[in-house]
This record gives C-alpha cells, structure tokens and sequence, in this order.
C-alpha cells in the first residue's frame, strides 16, 4: 500500500504545483522549490493511509486534501526557519527559502501555501458537509488553537525553562495536533462515526509527540547530512533533550512507542496495516 500511495501522491504533487501568474522573476521557482525538495509526506500520507483502508475508491478524491496538508505543512517549516525563529540554513537537504531567495520572498511564499490549501480544500470533488468539516479542524489545529499558539509559545520561552506538561503542551499544539487531524481528516472522508474519529485523533497525539521526542533527539545526535536539515539548533529551547536530558527522552520515547503499537491493534485489521507501513520505521526506534 504505502509505495503505491505515496508514489501516486508524488505524481500528483507534481502536476498540480503551484502557480504564481506574474512577472516577478523569481515567485514561481521559490514557490515550488520547498514543495519538490524531499520530504516524507507523513501528514498526507497518514491521510490517505486511513481512506485507502477504509473505502479505497475515495483516494483518487482525496488527493487534493493530501496536497492541502503537504501545502501547510512546507508553509510551517519555511517559517519556522526564518531568522526571527530558528535561523536555519538546511530544510529537506536544500538551502532554506530566506537563504536562497531573501526573507521576504520566504515570508510570502509561506503565506501562499498556507492561504492556497484552503483552495485546494474547498475546491476539492468532495460534498460540500465533508469540505467544511475539514475545513474547520484542519484550521482549528494548525491555528490559533493548535500550530500557531505552540509556536507562540517555543518562540517566547526561548531561553527560559517550562516544566515537563507545558513542554507537552507546546509540543502537543506545535507537532501533534496537525498528525492527528490529518488521521481524522481521513476518517471525515470516510464518513465514519465520531467514535472511530476520535480514536484516531487521541492515537494521532500520541504519535505526533513520539514524533517530536525523536526529533528532539534527531536535533541532538545526527549531523545536517543525516537529518537533511539543520541540527544542534535547540540549544536555547525547551526540547524533550534540554529538559530531560538525552537517556531519559529515549526512555520517554520508547514508553510511548510501546503505548502507540499496543493502541494501533484496536483498530480493524486495514487500519493497522496501513498506519504500520507507515509509522514502524518510529517505533521502537532506539531500542
């Protein structure tokens, strides 16, 4: 499933890139650079996982939903590179945007991909009651209630130290929330009960927080060519590493993988499958 899916998602990726009608020299190029850099595609992945398990004739349809997701996602870390934030060099093994281009044109490119997924969302072949349902949680977790006010938050107490449930809190609302509204965008798709929804979405936290744990990790032990990004760059924040120190955040990061793989067998068999094509490569990551 995941090759097939992700190589579909490629394709189509890069038949509907962003266009950018204008004589500006350099928009285009700058708006679609970070999009065809090497990324994991793990929030549309997860997505499309869900929908292929559940009703697998709705993926064609939903391809436009993983763009939107993938649209946000680039738009996050092309401003969490900027120099009023983490200042890095290397994002997906290329040059960051402010780098390469100039601040601005980073800025703006951001704000384009945030401003268009909503246009890919709405202009999507979905009803019009799916459309506004993912709508408001896909706007609600990478708002002001969720993304922007964890990245609020680690910006402000750069330098100053939280305690361990505000450092989850920051995390929770900076990474995990958008992993766990892409697994319920899936299931909004689908149609399915609220139930199922919201196991997917508590599973999502969980994961979106191992996912952070490790990156904190990441950050403290590989070089930029492993990572393909920058690292040694959360010396000043509250990372899981800073707080913790590095022995007990792998410990904290393997107790929650073991949770996460004992809660993925509640859900039926296509589910599982899927999510664990995807997500085996974190668990148990460094045991």
């Amino acid at each position: 499933m995941n090759n097939n899916l992700l190589n579909d998602f490629e394709e189509y990726l890069k038949n509907n890139l962003p266009l950018s009608n204008s004589f500006h020299p350099i928009f285009q190029d700058s708006l679609q650079s970070m999009l065809l850099a090497s990324g994991k595609r793990f929030r549309p992945m997860l997505m499309l996982c869900i929908v292929d398990a559940i009703n697998p004739l709705l993926v064609k349809n939903s391809m436009s939903i993983a763009l939107a997701l993938e649209y946000l996602h680039t738009y996050s870390l092309i401003h969490d590179d900027l120099p009023c934030m983490d200042d890095a060099s290397l994002r997906r093994g290329h040059t960051t945007l402010h780098k390469q281009y100039d601040e601005a044109t980073a800025v703006l490119v951001g704000d384009a991909l945030n401003t268009h997924s909503f246009n890919l969302i709405s202009n999507s072949p979905l009803s019009n009651d799916i459309k506004i349902s993912i709508i408001k949680i896909v706007s609600n977790e990478c708002g002001i209630n969720g993304m922007i006010i964890g990245q609020a938050i680690d910006c402000y107490f750069e330098n100053s130290k939280v305690d361990i449930k505000q450092l989850e809190f920051l995390h929770i609302h900076k990474t995990a929330k958008f992993i766990a509204c892409a697994l319920q965008t899936g299931a909004i798709i689908c149609n399915v009960n609220k139930d199922l929804q919201n196991r997917l979405y508590n599973f999502g936290l969980d994961i979106g927080l191992l996912f952070q744990i490790q990156d904190d990790i990441i950050d403290k032990t590989s070089n930029q060519k492993e990572a393909l990004k920058t690292t040694q760059n959360d010396i000043n924040k509250n990372s899981f590493i800073n707080l913790l120190g590095l022995k007990e955040a792998i410990k904290s990061a393997n107790k929650l993988s073991t949770k996460c793989q004992k809660d993925i067998k509640s859900f039926d068999i296509n589910i599982q499958n899927n999510l664990n094509s995807i997500l085996l490569p974190y668990f148990n990551k460094y045991k």
